[in-house]
């Protein structure tokens, strides 16, 4: 069956830095069945910059404009997370499948809207929780299958988001709690949508989160900013399976695990590890071990990284993971399936982080029937 072309207009463009430029834009350049037909910037200054840089003609800097666009089939939303909900709906309500960055909203609460009304219009969804999409996770699912680890007796997640205490200007508003950028649904929330892919949901957890270092320097200015999201959060909870799971993701710190991910079953161990606690971002390393053999490197199939041939130069970049995903899409798209994380996987991320701040706030453990509801 031919591949669908599809048409893809992207909101939130920087010629010079930005998700869009380092991820969307060489992924979705890279794949024959996507082409990028029109460019939204906050200002038309900017949007104009966008298109000379990027060679795409329809620039906009009214992203109504761009998704009532007739040759527009996917709206990809790159802009920062408070934005989110009015852009996404805007394609949505124009009837366009939409691909949001990842958290999909500041909240539950938003998230919850936005899958309701693309439920409603009956148009498909992308979520950029493209982590597992990476060739390794996928390969751990293939080892687990296998029996590799025997029965899956616990989890455990150590993992580091901003290395020190500096951040950078365009970074800065995700030391506002209230933005729904941070360590929590961020690096945790990343980090936690594979942990939860793989190997289940949490039946129930038990949080504590804390704000240790509340200022940060502005790398640019020297500036010291008083930050409100807390860059310290541990979970430990149980799984569906009855596999008992711990993870602790924390920021600024000095040195210290980037990431690390333990299996441990009653026949052996898969170790997944990465420079941070962005698994979406960095290359993962897989390594196993057995009952009594010591802990080695697996590679992964060749298989798996040429499953989509066309990303081949991307391997390594941070463009990888968001290009198996938009090709994920394309495949559903044209197959019926659902590979591809789409709003409603979304939200049971969003709940679990909901269910997180909720035990962290009252010091209680949160069961299963009560993860999805409130805030």
């Amino acid at each position: 069956m031919p591949e669908t072309m599809l048409g893809v207009g992207i909101i939130g463009v920087s010629p010079v830095r930005g998700w869009a430029a380092t991820a969307h834009i060489p992924a979705l350049r890279a794949l024959p069945n996507y082409e990028i037909r029109a460019l939204s910037a906050h200002s038309g200054e900017s949007a104009r910059a966008a298109g000379e840089a990027f060679g795409v003609s329809a620039v906009f800097s009214d992203h109504e404009q761009l998704v009532n666009q007739p040759d527009i089939d996917v709206v990809a939303v790159t802009v920062k997370v408070p934005q989110h909900r009015e852009l996404v709906s805007a394609a949505l309500a124009a009837g366009k499948a939409v691909y949001c960055e990842w958290p999909l909203g500041r909240d539950l609460d938003e998230a919850r809207a936005m899958a309701a009304l693309a439920a409603e219009q009956g148009v498909r969804t992308v979520v950029g929780l493209q982590a597992r999409q990476a060739p390794a996770i996928e390969f751990v699912q293939e080892m687990l299958g296998d029996g590799y680890v025997g029965d899956v007796l616990s989890t455990t997640m150590v993992g580091l988001s901003v290395p020190g205490d500096i951040v950078g200007q365009p970074n800065a508003y995700m030391l506002d709690r209230t933005n729904g950028a941070n360590a929590l649904t961020i690096a945790a929330g990343h980090s936690l949508d594979i942990l939860n892919f793989v190997l289940g949901e949490f039946a129930d957890l038990s949080a504590v989160s804390a704000l240790r270092r509340p200022l940060i320097t502005i790398e640019e200015t020297g500036e010291q900013i008083v930050k409100t999201a807390a860059d310290q959060i541990a979970v430990i909870g149980t799984l569906t399976s009855g596999a008992t799971a711990s993870v602790h993701v924390r920021e600024a710190v000095a040195g210290g695990t980037g990431f690390l991910w333990e299996i441990n079953g009653t026949d052996g161990t898969l170790r997944i590890t990465a420079d941070e606690a962005q698994p979406q971002i960095f290359p993962l390393t897989v390594a196993g071990a057995t009952a009594g053999k010591e802990l080695a490197e697996l590679a992964v199939p060749a298989a798996l990284t040429q499953k989509w041939p066309a990303l081949t130069n991307l391997e390594g970049a941070p463009a990888y993971n968001v290009g198996r995903a938009y090709a994920a899409f394309a495949s559903d798209i044209d197959n019926g399936k659902h590979t591809a994380p789409d709003f409603a996987d979304a939200v049971r991320r969003h709940e679990v982080i909901a269910a997180i701040e909720r035990s962290a706030a009252s010091g209680e453990r949160v069961k299963a029937g009560l993860l999805g509801s409130g805030t």
